[in-house]
């Protein structure tokens, strides 16, 4: 419980009427979960205004409304308007539930690809390092027994403060959370006090969303550039929009490459001919934090997550776990020892043949997901492709283009295309203009296409071909999420001498796609 006008201080109120003192037992941006002695923020979102719900709100037991536009017929209680709710949400969260970012160091990760394996990577160190954690990302929030699927890659700010509330009251001292371009434009991310920040890459993503890739990048960017002197920002020096921010904060630098040389931390050595990285890392200089700096000095990584990206997200990782006064045995030990997120360049069998699952989101994902493949060692890719649906023409003719740039460099003259129409919801179905597009680049590019309507068919025809030492990769978002699931099944049934409970181990804790 706190007093309204405690509360009041953390926003700029312009206008306010039937202004009275009174006990707030919460707060809420949904009138549906308005209860007795509630603030009502209207919010005004993309489909649905908060302003039409006040009388719900109210009915519900609201006693004081927070408005962008005053509301007639509402004099009986206070009501305040601000210029923007979604930023007054986030303060009066914060100041709600007595400011729980400031009391842990927090960890903000953004990126258009890796963000979630590099939380959890990160999250790995820390915990192998004997410290509580609490992880909020796209898979999961999770801290102390608490552990839950998520909705929003990041919530909204009201149920963020609370997950910190939460976790401080539970004496998590670190958390590690992805910060979506989303929560940044639309304030989720408000007044949360992040010790460490990073922006590791930006590809072509989320344009419809947010109107240009110039709007995308700046909400990225917000996260780096607010970010104050006393924090710190890694950057990564081989993306020309992350370099572009060294110069674009006030927060200490720690700056990272793996392909240039250049930066505070270096990769080299790599080694990728497994798919799962080998590498030395050298610190390049001094990093001032806690009571003796981290010296120049060289460490080597190994990882059993596969993929060229797990370097650069280690690579992180490893900058954050070093900022967070980890010793480098133990961040060695936390990176060998983590297994991976699911459905991020995920081994999901590896015998004669073997299975790898990635969320193929972007042309940026795409990329680095297929130039791992170039580096590993195998005979023939069965290529897999669950076309994306409802994101577009412009996202599946750069995701189409991407597998067409690598075709050549990795013997792909065919695609296992499914339109995934069972495993989709309405939202995620492909469009007519979406498949015709995707259809027209592999033409063009002489790619043969075999088209499914259901995802079971296409993984189907990929098990039936692949022969020793063959990679079938499960490629693709939404209408892959089950892919690696229908694939198990089948080899289940066709492959009865293998142990069952061995086979199905890689989706124990799975999340997406096990229904």
């Amino acid at each position: 419980m706190a007093k309204l006008y405690e509360l009041l201080k953390s926003i700029q109120v312009l206008d306010a009427w039937n202004e009275q003192e009174l006990d707030i037992h919460g707060l809420a941006y949904n009138s549906r979960k308005v209860k007795q002695g509630d603030i009502f923020v209207c919010i005004k979102g993309f489909k649905t205004d908060g302003h039409a719900y006040i009388l719900e709100a109210i009915s519900n037991g609201a006693t004081a409304i927070v408005v962008e536009d005053y509301q007639e017929g509402w004099n009986d209680i206070p009501q305040f308007r601000v210029e923007d709710s979604r930023q007054a949400l986030a303060a009066l969260s914060d100041a709600f539930y007595h400011h729980p970012s400031q009391s842990m160091k927090t960890i903000g990760i953004t990126a258009t690809n890796g963000k979630t394996s590099t939380s959890f990577m990160t999250d790995a160190i820390l915990e192998e390092h004997g410290v509580k954690t609490g992880l909020i990302g796209t898979v999961v929030v999770k801290f102390g027994d608490y552990s839950e699927p998520t909705k929003l890659t990041t919530p909204e700010s009201l149920d963020l403060h609370h997950y910190f509330a939460q976790m401080r009251d539970q004496d998590v001292s670190h958390v590690t959370m992805e910060v979506s371009s989303s929560a940044l434009d639309l304030k989720r991310v408000g007044s949360v006090d992040f010790d460490i920040v990073t922006l590791n890459n930006i590809s072509r993503e989320h344009i419809d969303l947010h109107g240009s890739f110039e709007e995308y990048f700046n909400a990225k960017a917000s996260l780096i550039r607010e970010a104050g002197a006393d924090k710190w920002a890694i950057l990564n020096l081989d993306d020309p929009y992350s370099a572009s921010l060294v110069d674009e904060t006030k927060a200490q630098l720690l700056t990272l490459s793996v392909e240039t040389g250049d930066g505070d931390l270096i990769c080299k050595n790599l080694d990728l001919s497994t798919g799962r990285a080998k590498f030395t890392v050298e610190v390049r200089k001094p990093i001032y934090v806690g009571e003796a700096p981290i010296e120049p000095q060289e460490f080597d990584i190994e990882l059993s997550t596969p993929g060229y990206h797990s370097v650069y997200n280690s690579m992180v990782a490893i900058a954050a776990g070093l900022l967070s006064e980890v010793p480098i045995p133990t961040i060695q030990k936390g990176l060998k020892s983590f297994g991976g997120v699911e459905r991020r360049f995920e081994m999901v069998f590896e015998d004669d043949f073997k299975i790898l699952d990635d969320h193929f989101a972007n042309y940026g994902n795409i990329n680095v997901t297929l130039s791992t493949l170039q580096q590993m060692e195998y005979n023939q890719l069965k290529l897999v492709y669950a076309i994306r649906g409802s994101r577009g023409v412009t996202v599946n003719r750069e995701n189409a283009k991407a597998i067409v740039e690598w075709a050549p460099k990795l013997g792909i003259k065919e695609v296992i295309a499914t339109l995934s129409e069972s495993h989709v919801t309405e939202k995620d179905q492909v469009t007519n203009e979406e498949l015709r597009v995707f259809q027209e680049m592999m033409n063009d590019a002489g790619i043969q296409v075999h088209l499914y309507k259901e995802l079971d068919d296409a993984v189907r025809h990929a098990l039936s071909e692949a022969g020793t030492d063959d990679v079938v990769l499960l490629a693709g978002c939404q209408g892959m999420d089950p892919g690696a699931k229908i694939a198990l099944e089948q080899l289940n049934k066709a492959r009865p001498e293998i142990d069952e409970e061995e086979l199905f181990k890689p989706l124990k804790n799975r999340v997406a796609g096990i229904l």
